[in-house]
């Protein structure tokens, strides 16, 4: 039986006599009767003192962990209270992300944050259980059925607080999570590490102090964990964290003798079951949690030998029991897991529906491979490139698809090497955490591997098509296993090593390296143009990044680079009909009709329901008067997005140019239906009404569309007008000055109250109002005759006062 495991499964049995210290060098290991070390009689020599030695309770503590077989044995390391090592780890982790706490909304953020209505006040709390992570309908064809609905909450409580979107809160949250986390991670590695051990008071025993200080650090400075950290959309990994660690506390809390003397606590099970449910509903991962306690409970819990197990069922051997497959309630425990699992997953189940989440080839390419090889061959690779993301976290890439990563396609590809490796070193941890002799390392290097595995399995492509190549956030989980299998390579190096203290400064060199990675990357998380530009050496082949990096450019206004990347990313990516559709807009901006024509048609032979393209294209071929063709382009993309207000919109302009009033009344009105908030669609109506001599009317929308839009100030000037010719003067003036109040600097809105007053007789406000719309816009077509009209008429006047 290997120390630090429990016995019996449960707390430290009662004790026996204390053995008597051996003689020896201090700090030396202590040998126990039968030569091997007897669980309990540790603890109870160190709990039966008198309450006069409590002050030196810590130290016996040590003393302990140093007399176990563990892995702090051969560890040179530091030894700090539990206290003090949790306060190193929160320290340290936060000053690895600190400086991402003011950066702005990044690449998804804008999709699960900026535009999900379901952090909206105004969408009932239900809806989050019906919609998915970017705020569809679950029941969608193109929803992912990514289902999160305790994430999503707590994005709507950052808005509602916050009182808009404003992102340093989502990032103080982001960056507390993950500093709880990273602590919760001491307590967790201490159990991992030093095995489940309970004095006789019911504390738990960190048998491990050195070496779960050590896995924690390397957790809370890994540089591939700052995509989930920095990136707000990452805090649905770190919510799934946060309840996965509590999942696994709970269920190791069951263990605890309580005073019936029970061996297991029926209730601590399914806390940890429910525990694991909200994981779940955090991010898919947390369900997850309930395999490894299962697997935790097997091999600490029953100290079950799993080689011994797989040869008793080989042969049939009836003694299982003596396996310890059925003894300490494990069966009836994992049947508590499994039910429990498979209830939250049927659950989620009904509510997702049974179709399955719709990705494109450019999302996951390997996934739509005709041969079974293929895919096989590349889904290993993306293991290995996940592996190494974990040893040598320097070169990180916000997305990894499109050409990144291109595909294997045979034998001869040298990157069959990677994967070679990858198993190479797989094989060998998984034969010496079977066949070693050592009970003590198979158990340590079986959770590594659990931990290292299971948590990854569903973004592994084996059971379900995910829409990745490869993802940094998936590997938030199961770095933890990577660090229990570092600390414990740590440890054997240690052991071998001559000068302990220089293999040790290498660590802390490690971890010093990483938190200056973290630094950095934190930085380039702090906004998109740093982002994007950061991808363009890691993954050159990529064109989403190329296409990200030129819709950012084209946002700030800079068309002539845009036009640039965009064109690289179509390079890289003949199929990318997204770029093709950017690429074509600003190409009809600058009047380049032809070849944008071309771009947008090509666009959407590839994809035909592609609504935004088809739109586009009807506004070049408006604009090339090809008016028939423009007006089926339009009502293809309504027919494959039927509300779609801004298609409407352009539908009214083509009618309006052909002088089809009806119809182009009939389409603004569908689109101020679908999006009330449409200031454009609403101001064309006024206008055309206005010109078409339908003043009644048009004042009756003005007042309904400022009844919705109360601050458009372009919504007031076209009313204004109106009222105007309807002679309705002071309430016309009232108008036209609130718009120059919000627009000062427009010379039309200066113009046009001029005219007002000319009308109405004020002629000194209407020279004053003529003089600043002049000055403001010295061209306004029309302002200067009326300028000199009105000039004449005073100069008339003041002839007749004078004579």
């Amino acid at each position: 039986m290997g120390c630090g495991d429990v016995p019996g499964g449960a707390a430290a049995a009662a004790p026996p006599p204390p053995a008597a210290p051996a003689r020896g060098s201090p700090g030396g290991r202590v040998s126990l009767p039968g030569g091997r070390c007897r669980a309990g009689s540790v603890s109870s020599q160190i709990f039966n003192q008198h309450n006069a030695e409590a002050p030196n309770l810590e130290q016996a503590f040590h003393r302990m962990a140093q007399m176990e077989p563990n892995l702090d044995h051969d560890v040179s390391w530091f030894l700090l209270p539990s206290y003090w090592a949790k306060m190193v780890v929160a320290l340290t982790s936060f000053l690895c992300f600190a400086n991402s706490y003011d950066g702005d909304f990044v690449f998804d953020d804008s999709e699960a944050i900026i535009n999900n209505k379901d952090l909206r006040a105004e969408t009932p709390l239900g809806d989050l259980w019906y919609h998915d992570f970017w705020g569809s309908k679950l029941s969608s064809n193109t929803s992912h059925k990514s289902y999160r609905p305790l994430t999503v909450l707590t994005f709507r409580i950052n808005y509602l607080f916050a009182g808009g979107f404003y992102p340093v809160g989502f990032h103080v949250i982001n960056i507390i999570l993950h500093c709880t986390i990273s602590v919760l991670m001491v307590d967790v590695f201490s159990i991992l590490l030093g095995g489940l051990q309970f004095s006789n008071k019911g504390r738990r025993l960190n048998l491990a102090p050195k070496s779960s200080l050590l896995a924690a650090l390397l957790f809370a400075v890994h540089p591939v964990h700052t995509e989930c950290v920095a990136g707000i959309v990452g805090r649905a990994d770190l919510l799934c964290a946060l309840f996965f660690l509590l999942s696994f506390l709970g269920y190791c809390k069951a263990f605890r003798e309580n005073k019936e003397g029970h061996t297991f606590s029926v209730f601590w099970v399914l806390v940890s079951v429910v525990l694991g449910a909200i994981a779940m509903l955090c991010k898919e991962q947390g369900i997850t949690i309930l395999g490894l306690n299962a697997v935790f409970d097997a091999l600490v819990i029953n100290k079950i030998n799993l080689l011994e197990l797989i040869r008793k069922l080989l042969y049939k051997d009836k003694s299982l029991e003596n396996a310890g497959l059925l003894r300490k309630g494990l069966l009836f425990r994992i049947t508590l897991l499994m039910c429990g699992g498979a209830g939250i997953l049927y659950i989620r189940w009904r509510i997702m529906g049974t179709g399955p989440p719709a990705f494109t080839e450019v999302d996951n390419p390997a996934s739509f491979a005709d041969s079974l090889f293929v895919r096989a061959i590349n889904y290993n690779y993306y293991y290995s490139l996940n592996a190494w993301l974990l040893l040598c976290p320097w070169w990180l890439c916000f997305d990894w698809s499109m050409g990144c990563i291109p595909l294997i396609k045979s034998v001869s590809d040298w990157r069959i090497i990677a994967l070679a490796a990858l198993w190479f070193c797989l094989i060998g941890l998984i034969c010496q955490a079977l066949c070693s002799e050592d009970s003590h390392k198979r158990r340590i290097l079986t959770l590594g591997l659990g931990f290292l595995i299971i948590p990854f399995l569903p973004a592994s492509n084996l059971f379900f098509r995910v829409g990745f190549v490869v993802a940094e956030r998936v590997i938030y989980l199961p770095s933890i296993g990577y660090c229990i299998l570092f600390t414990y390579g740590f440890s054997l190096l240690s052991k071998q090593a001559k000068k302990k203290k220089i293999l040790a400064v290498a660590v802390l060199g490690i971890l010093l390296i990483n938190v200056m990675r973290c630094a950095l990357r934190s930085s380039q998380w702090r906004s998109e143009e740093q982002l994007f530009r950061s991808a363009l050496s890691v993954c050159p082949l990529n064109a989403k990044v190329h296409y990200n990096v030129g819709k950012n450019l084209a946002d700030k206004g800079n068309q002539s680079a845009a036009i640039k990347y965009y064109r690289e990313a179509v390079r890289l990516n003949p199929k990318y009909v997204h770029a093709m559709n950017n690429l074509g807009n600003i190409l009809k901006e600058r009047n380049e009709l032809h070849e944008a024509e071309e771009l947008l048609s090509l666009a959407v032979q590839i994809q035909p329901d592609f609504a935004a393209a088809w739109m586009n294209l009807g506004i070049v071929q408006n604009s090339l008067r090809r008016f028939e063709e423009a007006e089926q382009s339009y009502w293809t993309a309504i027919k494959h997005r039927k509300k779609y207000p801004d298609c409407y919109y352009n539908l009214g302009r083509l009618y309006a140019d052909l002088n089809r009033h009806i119809d182009a009344l009939n389409a603004w009105r569908n689109a101020t239906v679908l999006k009330p908030e449409h200031s454009l669609a609403w101001n064309n109506m006024i206008i055309l009404l206005d010109n078409t001599g339908n003043l009644a009317q048009a004042e009756a929308v003005g007042r309904e569309a400022l009844e919705l839009i109360p601050n458009d100030h372009s919504l007031m000037f076209s009313l204004a007008n109106v009222l105007g010719k309807s002679q309705k003067y002071k309430e016309s003036e009232a108008l036209f000055l609130k718009a120059i109040k919000a627009n000062p600097n427009a010379a039309s809105y200066h113009g046009n109250l001029a005219v007002l007053y000319h009308r109405w007789g004020n002629l000194d406000l209407a020279k004053k109002h003529y003089e600043v719309s002049l000055k403001l816009d010295p061209m306004a077509p029309g302002t200067k005759e009326n300028y000199n009209l009105l000039r004449r008429k005073l100069e008339q006047l003041q002839k007749k006062g004078g004579a």
